[in-house]
């Protein structure tokens, strides 16, 4: 979802559901009321303490709905602000935390590991959209982190088409057990959004949110 289809998008509001509500139960209040009116005891009148009442509460839950509206309306300019802002984005390189990358059509995607102590050993796997591993790698086993560009091919050393890919990480220890695995990716911004309040950046097919986002860097063409 691009820029133009967020604005291009209009959904029916929490508060706008409320309010609706809310009308429908008071046209139901009223209508009881009058037929109870009309149908009274004129020399036992009804108390007009509860109805009173129930008005005032009408009242109070309309006055939140309505203070509720405002709020979502700030909200959305807010959000409409910060995807409009994200324009300087495009075009720039980023860093996120993710496992998937998107391939570009120059063969590379680069990402990074972290690793908390030595490993004894690290298979770096990446797997296509079917889920498929095309290709393994033993990776770095010292402590910190290690930054890897994938050049695209396959085991086999054929290229790969672009598109998405998940990179995933395994470590173990000396004892055979598996070690946590910090992954950032880097890649292209193609595009920005918001959904259900949500920002996030585009990199090809591959969508971050902006608090995943660690950096911003000038892109590098890279010749084919």
């Amino acid at each position: 979802m691009n820029v133009d289809t967020v604005a291009a998008t209009q959904q029916q509001t929490a508060s706008s559901v409320s309010k609706g509500k809310l009308d429908e139960d008071f046209t139901r209040f009223m209508t009881l009321l009058i037929t109870q009116l009309q149908n009274q005891d004129p020399l036992d009148p009804m108390d007009a303490n509860e109805f009173t009442s129930q008005l005032v509460q009408f009242a109070n839950v309309e006055q939140q709905i309505e203070q509720n509206a405002n709020l979502e309306k700030l909200l959305d300019l807010q959000q409409t602000s910060q995807v409009a802002s994200m324009v300087n984005y495009l075009g720039n390189t980023i860093e996120a935390e993710s496992q998937k990358i998107n391939l570009e059509e120059s063969g590379l995607a680069e990402f990074t590991y972290t690793l908390d102590g030595n490993a004894k050993t690290v298979s770096v796997f990446i797997r296509n959209a079917d889920g498929v591993t095309v290709s393994t790698i033993d990776g770095d086993t010292e402590v910190g982190q290690h930054v890897f560009t994938w050049d695209g091919k396959d085991s086999s050393g054929n290229l790969q088409p672009a598109g998405v890919y998940t990179i995933v990480v395994n470590a173990l220890d000396t004892e055979d057990a598996l070690m946590k695995v910090d992954q950032t990716v880097f890649g292209k911004v193609t595009g920005a959004g918001a959904e259900n309040g949500v920002v996030y950046l585009n990199m090809g097919e591959v969508s971050v949110t902006m608090d995943n986002v660690l950096s911003v860097r000038e892109t590098v063409n890279h010749e084919t």
